[in-house]
Formats: structure tokens, sequence, C-alpha cells
């Protein structure tokens, strides 16, 4: 099976390793296994006995197709095993290290393998039995990536609102940051014609925003309109309105003149209040015999845009003195509901980890029971050993295997899959 990285802890290998018993007692294959591998002589690993119980056999083909299909049943159930494993090492530095499997940590429940009947029938046809294994891995699996997701959106809310909280006048929120006193002394304008907005900028551009804020959106609003007092003569004649009227004739900033006023600064920004102009009404007018409606042109949009191309901040903003009081509580909240929610998701991996990594063993007891007896033939006779390999002897344990338990002849150094003369399977728990 793949072998997964393992943030970066040493890990240790295991392999079970079958062979025939050619007719004799399975003891005579267990002390054969032993001297390959596990005795003063070839001290290469620790060896266990490993249980594979009497499973349904079924035909030939099945076990055919099956093989093939537990290779990747193997390869997904050990990938969700990792999947639970890295969640909690990500929940907790330590976690991965307090997972266990029934209670014990995995190396011993390894070591000390024995069938679920229980819960895996064995008796059950081959193909059923897998498909239950694999469906109630997959149940842990769907049900991790809906537990994962949402603690993740819950603690980028959370992050979110730190942000908000501690960050700079050009995200922080400006009801946390602005106190009555600071606002005491703005003049805030939300009337039917006019609208005060708060423009946040980084400290280096200062001096060009206080420069230039009035030539900002000099193009929107449109100053054409009846001027008498620059031809008397025209006093007391009909006036012109509507389209006769070339709004757009003298076209200018939103922007109050003389209305800019720096408020706050932090080391990073600075935020001004400035008040501009809501919005202009174009009025209706008749097109042949329909009549076309007015509409108010909004400048606050356009303003923030214009603003944005020079890197100046509009920052939706209401005050609300009670707001900061809010947002703390808000804050608060939001860090008890993380940390609920990552000592629930803790407290879940701990559980299914061990319910993922009993329904991979049991794959991998399928696959030595399946291969053995399409290597062996039947009726079924063969004796399954678990090594524990010593640290950095995996190389040296294959090839005396191979030696002890194989049949000489020449290592095809091109070989695409390694092969062995008898039954091997390796990982890592």
């Amino acid at each position: 099976c793949s072998l997964i990285p393992r943030h970066g802890k040493n890990t240790m290998s295991y392999f079970v390793a079958a062979i025939s018993n050619g007719g004799g007692a399975p003891e005579q294959a267990y002390r054969k296994m032993q001297r390959a591998g596990a005795c003063p002589e070839a001290p290469f690993a620790e060896m266990f006995k490993f249980e594979v119980p009497s499973l349904t056999v079924g035909t030939l083909d099945s076990l055919i197709n099956l093989s093939d299909d537990l290779v990747k049943t193997d390869t997904i159930v050990e990938s969700i095993v990792r999947k639970i494993e890295k969640a909690a090492v990500d929940l907790n530095r330590r976690g991965g290290d307090n997972l266990t499997v029934g209670g014990v940590p995995a190396p011993r429940y390894i070591q000390q393998f024995a069938w679920d009947y229980a819960k895996y029938p064995n008796r059950r046809p081959l193909k059923e039995l897998v498909g239950l294994i694999s469906g109630g891995v997959s149940a842990i699996d769907e049900e991790l990536k809906q537990l994962g997701n949402s603690y993740g959106d819950k603690e980028i809310a959370l992050q979110e609102a730190k942000r908000r909280k501690g960050g700079s006048l050009l995200v922080a929120d400006l009801n946390d940051v602005l106190t009555e006193e600071i606002m005491s002394k703005v003049e805030v304008h939300d009337s039917e014609y006019l609208k005060t907005v708060f423009v946040a900028v980084p400290k280096a551009l200062e001096e060009n925003l206080e420069a230039s804020i009035y030539n900002i959106g000099k193009d929107l609003v449109g100053f054409g309109g009846p001027d008498w007092s620059r031809d008397p003569t025209k006093l007391g004649e009909p006036v012109k309105f509507g389209t006769l009227v070339d709004r757009q004739k003298e076209r200018g900033s939103p922007v109050v003149p003389g209305s800019l006023v720096k408020i706050h600064s932090d080391p990073e920004s600075t935020l001004f209040a400035v008040t501009i102009l809501k919005g202009q009404y174009e009025a209706g007018f008749f097109e042949g015999e329909d009549f076309q409606p007015g509409k108010t042109v909004d400048f606050e949009e356009e303003f923030s845009k214009s603003c944005r191309e020079k890197r100046f901040i509009v920052r939706s903003f209401s005050w609300d003195p009670s707001q900061s009081s809010k947002s703390a509580v808000a804050l608060e909240q939001l860090e008890v509901e993380v940390e609920g929610m990552k000592n629930g998701l803790t407290r879940w991996c701990k559980t299914h980890y061990g319910e993922a990594f009993v329904a991979w063993m049991h794959i991998k007891v399928i696959r030595v029971f399946v291969e053995s007896v399409l290597r062996y033939g039947l009726p079924v006779d063969f004796t399954a050993v678990l090594y524990k390999v010593a640290m950095g002897k995996e190389m040296a344990l294959t090839e005396a295997l191979d030696t002890a338990l194989g049949e000489e002849k020449e290592i095809e150094e091109d070989a695409e899959e390694e092969y062995h003369d008898f039954v091997l399977l390796k990982f890592e728990p």
C-alpha cells in the first residue's frame, strides 16, 4: 500500500508475511518465518502471530476481481485514517500522539490484532464484507468533511473579527476605534442632499489625499443651468427646463468645499471625514407623446470607486455608540464557539480514528487471505505473521525473507512492481 508522510514523526514499519503450510503443521511455518528475520542470527524485526480468520472463499474469478479492488480500498481507507490523524494534529500539536485504537496505541493494537467477529461476521461473502467495511469508513470521511468545513468557516469568521478589531483604520471596525469624544468633534451630515463619508488612507498617502480630495470625481456632478446674473436682459423670459437645460455643461466633484476633516490616525493609517453631494436629480422629459420619468443619480458609489483608484478607502460606517460593546461580546462569543467546536472535533477524531484504523486493519487481513488463497490454492492452508521492523532494517528484512522463503532467481532490475514468492504486505501505522 502507499505510505503517506507522517508529519515529521519517526514511524515504525510493519510487514505481514504469509507462506503455505505445505500440509505441515502451522508451527513449522511459524518457526521458519521466525528464523528468516526475527532471531539472533537475523535480528531485523520482532515477530508476532497474525490471526487470519476462516473467510468465505467464493469463486476464483470473484477472488481475482476482489484482489484488484482490495488494493484500491486499502489505499482509500488508509487515506481516511491519515486525514483524521492530520485533523487531530492540526487541532492540537500533540493531538496525533493522543490517538488510540480501542484505548491502546496503534502499534499495540496491530501487534495484538484479533478479528472483530461481531462487527465483521467472517461468514459473509467477501465482497459484501469489504463493502461493509469501506462503507462505514466512507461515512466517517463524509462526517469529517462536514465537521471540518463548519469548524474552518467559524475559525475564519473569528480571524476576520479579530482583524477588524485589531487592524489599521483601513480594515478595523470604526465603531471599535472612534470614541464619543472623537465623534463629538465631527459634523456628520446625512440629509436629502448631503452625506458625510469616512475615508481611510495609508500614512504615505495622507498628503496626496489632502491635495486632491476636492478634485476626486470631478466629472461626476453637472452644475449647468439657467444663469440670469450673466445676462440681465433675459430676466422675465420663459425659463428653460428639463432637456432644454444642459446640466452637464459645467462639471465638478461632489465634494463640498472645505469639508475635509482629519479625525483619527494610527501608526499605519489616517481617517478623514468629508461631506459630499448625495446625488442629483435628472428631470423627466417628453419623447414624442411618451413621458420619460426623471431619475436620481447616486454620487456615493461613483465617488468611492474614484477613491479606490487612488488607493483611498471609503469606509462603510454608521456611528453607533453601543456597537463597540456589542462587537466585544460578539468576538467573545465567537471565541467560545470556536473553542467548543475545536474540543468537539478533537473528541470526534479520537473516537473515529480508532474506528477507521480497525477497519483498515481488517481490510489488510482480507488482503492477506485473498492473496494467500490465490497464491497457494485450496484448501486454505497458510500461516501469517506480523513483523515489527527494526528502525532502518526494512531493506535487510526484505532481502532476508526473499532468501529464506523464496526461490533463487535473477532479479529483474527494470521490474516495475516489487515481487516475492510469498505474500508480503508492508505498511506504517
